[in-house]
């Protein structure tokens, strides 16, 4: 294609263009250099993160959730326009990439992708299509941004303006690479098959090869002048857009591949105040949590930097469904503007000690259930329970606790329960057992498994029962256990997740203290929030924890518990995943065995189940909580089982089960819903 003049050979008005080729990289890529060294600034000052640890699993989950781009079709319409752009995204960065260096060596071409090439022409096939594809999924991307945006895309007053406009315009930047680079190749093209009847193929139905059939009745001259025109415009929009890319939420363009590789790799789990320490340490603390910007870890704020705005969070958030202050979203961009204003890319870092009150609204803090939906549902690998841990942490190392919240943590620390009742009191469920006793281990009596039971399911009459058929599953499955009694104090998940970080620990080191003496070998809950505590949150137990879900479902595999036909065959009964045995631990299946089992049975799935569950509002102390909101979490989940057409909702939780009681009077569906626990529908039909 030597009948066009090169870009790099081309001069105008006596100036060769070729000064412009290679002043645009460099003022580029040093311009580039210094808005990314103002952005790593606040994560060199902020606090250390532990995320160097398993790196064949996080390069797994690089591979999987930022390259495979798992998550994204879980919002189909949203998510093929992402993998489209995505993927072609990166096949044209080559090209790119290899076009700066065209401005000033017209015949450059990495190894084996030489014009003449076999790799070569198989990759301008793939980048033609690429760009194509990209072109039209950047148009229908800008109409949906633009005008048929999805509710999710909206911003509350309260919470200024929204990305819409900004997103437009990178959709139209990524537009214009597309058709610069098209029409940069299709003049050449055109001009060579004019001036000298050469042919060159570009594959069918592509930009380039439209736009070479345009130009095939323009002008050489017009061609030559297309042909260097579209280069610089591609070279200068490509530095425009690396450039641009840090100011703003498509920073997550260069941050999601890192932000995915040092996302967290277990579930359940909160992070220390500081990393490192003893516990010892942390309770001599001067400050305890995050109070100032500073207080966040790098990781966190790399968070900040890696939002794509695009509401799936909010969207999946129980919290911000109902009403609440609270929108997942909005904390992840304000922290991001706190951070552009606080860390200014020129002028002096100025400080933010307020967190709470300067940048974030306590009300939003307290709104989060800790349900882990947010987390669940970022395809970028975005964190918020240890952020909104950090910030109670923060929030209760300065005495501002909700009013509704403070008797109960008074209650823990005192009684070692929220109920506010002695500890003699715990075991009193027992008594109904008389006639063949629950053995409480002693240290002198022993057992093989250790049924933890924890606060509510110990003191709520109405809980009793479930633990009450809790030991008559466990009596007929053939298992050998017992219970701590009065030794027993709260598991303490809720009360870690509130923020009472001393409170917990001294909660944890009675409960550690007490198992080991016991001298089990296991620990079955049937309480999903006791479970992910004593599993995730007492890393010095060492003791296997089993949700009573498994138990049964084994049991059942084994042939230890067989189940009868369903007592009433009109009642179609519908799972609720509970958060804490869900999402933050992944058991999904054994509770649904389970009840599969149980032969005529009928059942229904939600729309909203499994890793997408509705949360019950259940967690963090949110019973003793009074939020703002429109509407209760539980009400809504019960219209949502109403929906599916079942008539009772199977709870694995005394959380839960306490909310959808409450929720289906609220509602008025007393006549037609119902709910059970999970070990009460197996009891009801043991053989």
């Amino acid at each position: 294609m030597e009948s066009i003049i090169a870009p790099a050979h081309y001069s105008l008005l006596g100036i060769p263009l070729v000064l412009l080729a290679i002043a645009i990289p460099l003022v580029g890529i040093a311009l580039w250099v210094y808005i990314m060294a103002k952005r790593v600034a606040p994560l060199v000052r902020a606090r250390a993160d532990e995320r160097f640890d398993n790196i064949p699993k996080r390069i797994l989950m690089v591979v999987k959730i930022w390259l495979l781009q798992w998550r994204q079709p879980r919002y189909m319409m949203a998510g093929v326009l992402h993998i489209i752009i995505f993927f072609g995204f990166l096949s044209l960065a080559l090209r790119s990439s290899m076009l700066v260096f065209i401005g000033v060596a017209p015949n450059f071409a990495l190894p084996g992708l030489g014009e003449h090439q076999i790799g070569g022409m198989i990759y301008n096939v793939i980048k033609d299509y690429a760009g194509t594809f990209v072109f039209f999924a950047c148009m229908i991307a800008s109409v949906r941004r633009g005008i048929f945006r999805p509710e999710r895309y909206e911003v509350p007053e309260r919470f200024g303006k929204n990305h819409n406009a900004e997103a437009v315009f990178v959709l139209m930047i990524i537009s214009t690479l597309m058709l610069s680079e098209s029409m940069y190749e299709s003049s050449a093209v055109a001009a060579a098959a004019i001036t000298t009847g050469e042919t060159h193929f570009l594959a069918p139905g592509t930009l380039a090869w439209f736009f070479r059939n345009v130009f095939m009745d323009t002008p050489v001259e017009k061609l030559q002048a297309i042909h260097v025109a579209t280069y610089f415009i591609h070279d200068f929009t490509f530095f425009f857009f690396l450039c641009f890319l840090p100011l703003g939420k498509h920073f997550h363009v260069i941050t999601s591949i890192f932000n995915v590789f040092f996302m967290r790799l277990r579930r359940g789990n909160i992070k220390p105040p500081v990393y490192g320490l003893t516990d010892e340490e942390i309770e001599n603390l001067d400050s305890i949590g995050v109070k100032k910007l500073d207080d966040f870890t790098w990781k966190h704020i790399l968070d900040f930097y890696t939002c794509a705005d695009c509401g799936r969070c909010a969207d999946q958030c129980p919290a911000a469904t109902v009403g609440r202050p609270l929108i997942p979203r909005f904390i992840t961009i304000r922290g991001r503007d706190a951070i552009f204003k606080h860390y200014p890319l020129s002028g002096d870092i100025t400080s933010c000690d307020n967190v709470i009150g300067d940048v974030f609204e306590a009300d939003e803090i307290w709104s989060c259930t800790t349900c882990g939906a947010c987390e669940e549902e970022c395809p970028l690998g975005i964190e918020y329970i240890d952020k909104m841990v950090d910030m109670r942490r923060g929030l209760v190392d300065n005495g501002e606790v909700p009013q509704t919240l403070q008797k109960p943590l008074q209650q823990l620390s005192k009684k070692g329960n929220a109920w506010g009742k002695g500890p003699k009191k715990r075991a009193d469920w027992i008594k109904i057992f008389d006639d063949e006793p629950v053995k409480i281990l002693d240290g002198e009596t022993t057992a093989d498994t250790l049924f933890f039971v924890d606060s509510i399911s110990s003191y709520d009459d109405r809980m009793q029962k479930i633990t009450q058929a809790t030991v008559r599953i466990l009596r007929k499955a053939g298992i050998d256990f017992g219970i701590l009694g009065k030794e027993e104090k709260d598991s303490g998940n809720e009360v870690l997740r509130f923020g009472e970080e001393l409170l917990f620990r001294a909660l944890r080191e009675h409960n550690i203290e007490m198992i080991k003496k016991s001298g089990v070998k296991r620990i079955v809950t049937a309480d999903p929030h006791a479970f992910n505590a004593l599993k995730n949150d007492y890393p010095d137990l060492d003791i296997p924890v089993e949700h009573i879900s498994q138990v049964v479902a084994r049991s059942i595999k084994t042939g230890a518990l067989k189940l009868k036909p369903a007592e009433d065959a009109s009642k179609v009964y519908t799972y609720h995943d509970p958060c804490y045995l869900g999402r933050h631990n992944g058991v999904y299946d054994a509770p649904r065995d389970a009840i599969n089992s149980i032969p005529q049975v009928r059942t229904s799935e939600m729309m909203r189940s499994k890793d997408r569950s509705f949360c019950c509002s259940g967690g963090g102390l949110m019973l003793f909580y009074e939020p703002e909101e429109e509407e209760r979490m539980g009400a809504l989940r019960v219209k949502m089982a109403a929906k599916a057409g079942a008539s009772v909702i199977v709870t694995a939780c005394p959380f839960c089960m306490v909310n959808m009681e409450d929720a289906i009077k609220v509602t008025n569906m007393e006549d037609r819903m119902e709910a059970i626990d999970f070990v009460e529908l197996i009891e009801q039909h043991l053989a």
